[in-house]
């Protein structure tokens, strides 16, 4: 059986899939920040959602991509998580 790294390997040869996995690459850095941070403190969605005054059905719909954060939420996780925001913007890779 083939890991996810594995099938990810393949599908990225396919110009048509590699254009649409980039371009949603910044909501998936979103979602595992998240859930990387909360998972480094221990913490459930319940304990994220006291930690931070944001719904807990809200940090699911969060984790599972189907909200789309503003700034202030962003930073109201990683506040509540200790941690800092950081956002940068980096050069295009030319092809």
């Amino acid at each position: 059986m083939k890991t996810f790294d594995e099938s990810l390997a393949e599908f990225m040869q396919e110009p048509e899939f590699r254009r649409e996995w980039e371009a949603l690459e910044p909501e998936f850095q979103i979602i595992r920040g998240i859930m990387e941070g909360r998972e480094a403190n221990h913490f459930t969605q319940e304990q994220l959602a006291a930690a931070t005054g944001i719904n807990q059905a809200n940090i699911s719909r969060l984790e599972n991509g189907t909200a789309n954060p503003s700034l202030r939420t962003l930073k109201r996780l990683a506040e509540g998580m200790g941690m800092k925001l950081q956002i940068s913007f980096v050069p295009v890779a030319a092809e």
